[in-house]
Order: structure tokens, then sequence, then C-alpha cells
């Protein structure tokens, strides 16, 4: 019993350490070259360097906030069923696991919104923009 909740446990901080990981690579250390294999692609963010490099740090603190905020966020329930019987530790993992890919996908919402707003359409900066300001300040 407990060496599956320790799994369980092992489970649900597979994600949050992920996005961590990645959270930080992808600020320090956005992909080089625009692909459609590694990276955060989207329509948008393969525009051009520019928006592909903008994409990665945003989104990438983003989700290394997201990240340590999971950790506890996953913890803590598997904690209130220590010693429960497997049935409980297993439909416990899997909701939070399931919660953990809500702020995953979305994430991708508030990286496009600053995306459309330092960029126009084609890729190019928007001049004197509130987030390109922000993005200047925070990122060079």
């Amino acid at each position: 019993m407990i060496a599956f909740w320790i799994f369980m446990l092992l489970m649900d901080l597979l994600l949050p350490a992920t996005m961590i990981g990645f959270g930080t690579l992808f600020v320090t250390k956005p992909p080089e070259k625009i692909n459609y294999l590694f990276g955060y692609r989207t329509t948008m963010s393969t525009k051009n360097k520019d928006t592909w490099e903008f994409a990665h740090k945003h989104c990438g603190k983003l989700w290394r906030t997201l990240g340590l905020i999971l950790i506890p966020v996953s913890i803590i329930p598997l904690l209130m069923v220590f010693g429960k019987d497997i049935n409980v530790i297993g439909t416990v993992g899997a909701v939070v696991c399931g919660i953990q890919i809500i702020p995953l996908s979305l994430s991708l919402i508030p990286t496009e919104i600053a995306l459309k707003k330092a960029f126009d359409k084609n890729g190019i900066r928007k001049k004197h923009h509130f987030y390109l300001r922000l993005y200047q300040h925070l990122y060079r």
C-alpha cells in the first residue's frame, strides 16, 4: 500500500517537474531553430525567430511558475489519503493528474494573447506596446 502511494506521488510530481524543467529551458535556451518537433509550436510562434523566442520565454516563465504551484497542489491531496485503500489512492492520484493537465493546456491562451499584443499578424513587432516594453525589461 505504501509502495503504491509512493508510486502515485512520483507519477503526480512528474508533470510539475517537467513543466519546471522545460520552462527553465525555454526561458534560458529556447530551441535555436524553428521546428515542428520540439518547442512551443503554434502558427503565431513559428512566424519568425523573434516570435519563436518571445513565445518560448513567455511560455517558459508561465510553465515554471505553474509547475512550482502544482507541486503542493499535487502533494496535499495524496497526503490526505496516505494509508488508505489502493483504490482511493489511485482515484485521488488520477484526479490530481487530470487537474494538472488543465493549467498545462490553458497556458497556451496567455502566451498567444501576449504574442498577438506584441506582434502583428505577420510577426512584426508592434511599436511602443506594453508587452514589448515588458518583454525587453524581463528578458533582455
